[in-house]
């Protein structure tokens, strides 16, 4: 069953029976209680909920106390069909949809939302969202004819049960995305004061630097023969090593690293220490950490390759020092899953190699390679595999990617395909139909991936040189974006597993889950959790032999955890 919902004054709303293509099935239904409806509905008769956007309406259901099992988000499905139709670039919120259904002005989209830090205002029970429609046009009318329109633009795809997929796994991960955010990361804050006093020594009562940044600063000076040179500035500190014979492009820390001279260790310490200060300090603690849980506000869907972002909390970006912070509740853990090797597994799984498939289903894929085709060098195994997925061909790999093309050509034909279609301005899509942007589409405004992906390269104009970058960009967004959906339908598959325990969803990062759970349900969820993962492979990749090992941890401590 699909029931439509829109919201209304004072917390009420209405709904709307559908039929699968979006006709009506029934009448409309006024209610004063939207959250109360929805919950009702939900119990009897577990529908699929249509409405415009998840993270506009499903908080306020959370904190009323109602979860539901799938919805239909419209404006991400409208996404995930501008960019299958190469148009990415134009408004993809619900009111441009309706405009362009009924021949009425395209919006401009609305400006950013600005991060806050859950608790800066009073709760509501529904976000302040921007109306769907233009003024005097009917909300629910316009839910129900966009999503008709999508049920028709869906199935004129080239694979449209692929890509219902891809629309149910984008939709599955905002309720996630919602929920998380809403049951927040265990967090100990009298382990993260200690760490913090370890690293950084104890806070300046004045403010400024604590103590261990103030005695690095000192000596980076001392180092230099300077006084008043400031390390935070580039600037400075680039004019400083090119007094002492060193021009260099820039300060970071790869480059840092093949420099002489005696700062060079003291610079990069004072980077790490002082990231760690700014980006998960004291301040962040008070602004993010409230009784003691750690709630980001995740994005579903938030990077071109459709890997999550987060809006401020940095949630993407803990360093493995901070997770000693990450402490199960007394009787409870922590499961940790995380997805060994997964890339190369998917290629393996997308090409149809079976020579790479057969390697796959081994516990160490890279062991495998290294025995079937690379003399036992697994280091070797390692670069050519990586290499044709990153675009490396340089050095090292030349010689190994001759190897991996010998022995597994196609995989090396699928990633090479992608490149060159990448490289003459083509688009590529996922296995399951999520479309990389065209070539003149601006990536760096599209990315956001807070979590360091590799493959968001910055925009691609048509140049030779940009053209060799764009074809590393679409070479490893046909693999990295088949990932994300792998991990996407993994996360659904575990959160339908989980329901009606105890057990939480509460951190997802890239191809690592963690469950919060009651101790005694721990070794279950961990099992769970490897179901999860085979299902995810037998639903997007049928009966390939390639295996999705998870490896759960249960622990304490997140830092616990296998690496």
């Amino acid at each position: 069953m699909l029931v439509a919902a829109v919201t209304g004054e004072g917390g009420g709303g209405r709904l709307a029976p559908l039929r699968p293509d979006g006709a009506p099935a029934g009448r409309v239904t006024p209610v004063a209680s939207l959250a109360g409806a929805v919950s009702v509905r939900e119990q009897r008769d577990h529908p699929r909920w249509l409405w415009s956007a998840t993270d506009a309406i499903y908080p306020g259901l959370l904190r009323d106390g109602v979860r539901v099992e799938r919805c239909h988000d419209l404006e991400l499905t409208e996404a995930l069909l501008l960019g299958h139709a190469g148009r990415w670039g134009e408004p993809r919120a619900l009111p441009a949809a309706w405009a362009r259904l009924t021949g009425g002005p395209v919006p401009r989209d609305p400006p950013p939302r600005q991060a806050e830090p859950p608790g800066g205002s009073q709760p509501v029970l529904f976000d302040t969202a921007p109306s769907p429609v233009a003024a005097g046009a009917d909300p629910l009318t316009a839910v129900t004819e966009v999503y008709a329109d999508q049920v028709a633009r869906i199935a004129a795809t080239a694979h449209p049960g692929r890509f219902r997929m891809l629309v149910a796994a984008e939709s599955a991960g905002a309720l996630i995305a919602a929920e998380m955010g809403r049951a927040g990361l265990p967090f100990d804050a009298a382990v993260h004061d200690e760490l913090l006093v370890e690293l950084l020594g104890p806070q300046s009562p004045v403010g400024g630097r604590p103590r261990r940044l103030a005695e690095l600063a000192s000596k980076i000076n001392d180092a230099f023969g300077v006084r008043g040179l400031n390390p935070d500035s580039p600037a400075e500190l680039l004019r400083a090593f090119a007094r002492s014979g060193f021009d260099l492009p820039s300060t970071r820390a790869w480059v840092l690293r093949d420099v002489r001279h005696p700062a060079v260790p003291l610079v990069l310490e004072y980077k790490e220490l002082h990231r760690i200060w700014t980006a998960h300090g004291w301040a962040w603690r008070e602004a993010w950490v409230q009784d003691g849980r750690f709630r980001a506000e995740y994005v579903a869907g938030g990077v071109v390759s459709g890997r999550w972002a987060t809006r401020g909390g940095g949630a993407l970006q803990i360093p493995k020092v901070v997770r000693r912070a990450v402490v199960a509740d007394p009787g409870w853990k922590l499961v940790v899953a995380d997805a060994g090797q997964l890339e190369p597994r998917v290629l393996a799984a997308v090409s149809g190699d079976a020579r790479l498939a057969a390697a796959g289903a081994a516990g160490d894929l890279y062991a495998a390679l290294a025995t079937d085709s690379f003399g036992g060098d697994r280091a070797k195994a390692k670069v050519a595999l990586l290499g044709a997925m990153y675009g490396q061909t340089g050095g090292a790999a030349v010689l190994a990617l001759a190897v991996l093309r010998r022995s597994y050509p196609r995989a090396f034909d699928h990633v090479e395909a992608a490149a060159r279609a990448g490289e003459q301005g083509g688009l590529v899509r996922s296995w399951l139909g999520r479309t990389c942007p065209p070539a003149h589409a601006d990536l760096a405004s599209l990315s956001g991936d807070t979590g360091g992906g590799s493959a968001e390269e910055g925009d691609v104009p048509r140049s030779r040189p940009d053209a060799r970058a764009r074809g590393r960009f679409t070479r490893n967004f046909v693999i990295q974006a088949t990932a994300a959906e792998w991990a996407l339908v993994l996360l659904a598959t575990l959160r339908g597993a989980l329901a009606g325990t105890d057990a939480e969803l509460v951190f997802f990062q890239h191809d690592e889950v963690v469950v919060h759970c009651p101790a005694d349900q721990a070794p279950e969820v961990a099992a769970a959790a490897q179901e999860a993962a085979d299902q995810a492979g037998r639903l997007l990749f049928g009966d390939s032999p390639v295996r999705f090992p998870l490896e759960p941890s249960i622990v304490d401590r997140y830092v616990d955890a296998k690496p």
